[in-house]
């Protein structure tokens, strides 16, 4: 009778074995993953809370403040606002999403080659898609951002809300094409950012109501945005302009690549000169950085336009994860 209960319990076990294998089913307790909402009538009425509301500001209005004319500082070299890229002031779904910042923050980083503070991040953004100067650790503006920073990251239950990272995209087998970007720039974007891509400034000069996307008041590059596949992301998710939700894109994978492809096609399109290139370790390099030296054999135009999977494949076969 034994031989046959433990039989039937081998049998059943083999059984249950097969039907979740078969299934994929993860038994594993799920996370809640939710979108997160800030409200800003949360922030609180004393000293901290007014350090988070000049944060708020400097996000929406970085130009007015502590642009080339600003009211408060002078150390951006452009009239872009923090929001064109983290837009809704960093708290939009897949929008390069800042909730969860300070929680990650210090944080190694490929780019730098180093271990960054948090203010640290923040003024290379100030410097790189800005092209300005860094603000002073001390100022009460870098304290701004960072009282800001920490408070959205308070008002997070968790750390498993949606859209904190960038939305995926899949990789077609050919490369990012800059002729079919540009037909599609055309049809999606000029009438916002212009044919030559300089925005549109408002009327008082103070800002864009839609940033430049290349020239000389444009990002430099090294920026997250000249990376074409982060930047395919991006437009995926946000593009065109209060039409596509990431859940609902208007854009296709390979389009979004396209775009991307035309707007940072430096052959056609001036952008300001960085002072220096990033990632002084090749091995750490984002697969779409488009200056060697490499830890591959790719050339800079693969890294640059693609296609990105013999690149990713050949790392992984290298025992090398692949950034992007």
């Amino acid at each position: 009778m034994k031989k046959k209960i433990i039989l039937l319990s081998i049998i059943i076990g083999f059984v249950v074995f097969i039907f979740i294998y078969l299934n994929r089913i993860d038994l594993a307790p799920k996370k809640e993953v939710y979108e997160t909402t800030i409200d800003t009538l949360n922030i609180p009425n004393d000293k901290f809370g007014e350090k988070v509301k000049y944060g708020r500001d400097l996000m929406l209005n970085t130009a007015i403040l502590i642009g080339p004319n600003g009211t408060n500082g002078q150390y951006l070299g452009n009239k872009m606002n923090c929001t064109n890229c983290h837009q809704n002031a960093g708290t939009k779904p897949f929008s390069f999403n800042l909730i969860n910042s300070h929680k990650e923050y210090p944080q190694y980083r490929g780019r730098e080659g180093k271990v960054l503070s948090l203010a640290e991040r923040v003024n290379n953004c100030i410097m790189r898609p800005h092209n300005g100067k860094p603000l002073p650790l001390d100022s009460k503006e870098m304290l701004a951002f960072l009282s800001y920073l920490k408070w959205i990251s308070d008002q997070s239950k968790n750390d498993t809300f949606l859209g904190h990272e960038n939305l995926k995209i899949e990789f077609p087998n050919r490369a990012a094409n800059p002729d079919k970007g540009k037909v599609l720039y055309a049809k999606h974007c000029i009438s916002c950012h212009s044919e030559n891509g300089e925005g549109l400034m408002k009327p008082d000069s103070t800002t864009y109501v839609y940033p430049p996307l290349w020239g000389k008041y444009g990002y430099q590059p090294g920026s997250s945005m000249h990376r074409i596949i982060k930047q395919a992301q991006w437009i995926k998710a946000n593009m065109p302009y209060n039409i596509a939700k990431w859940n609902k894109p208007v854009l296709t994978d390979e389009e979004a690549l396209d775009i991307a492809a035309f707007v940072n096609n430096d052959e056609i399109h001036e952008r300001p000169n960085p002072i220096t290139f990033d990632y002084p370790y090749p091995q750490e390099k984002a697969i779409d950085y488009d200056k060697g030296p490499f830890a591959d054999t790719f050339t800079e135009a693969q890294h640059k336009y693609g296609p990105y999977e013999p690149i990713i494949n050949y790392w992984k076969s290298n025992g090398m994860k692949p950034i992007y």
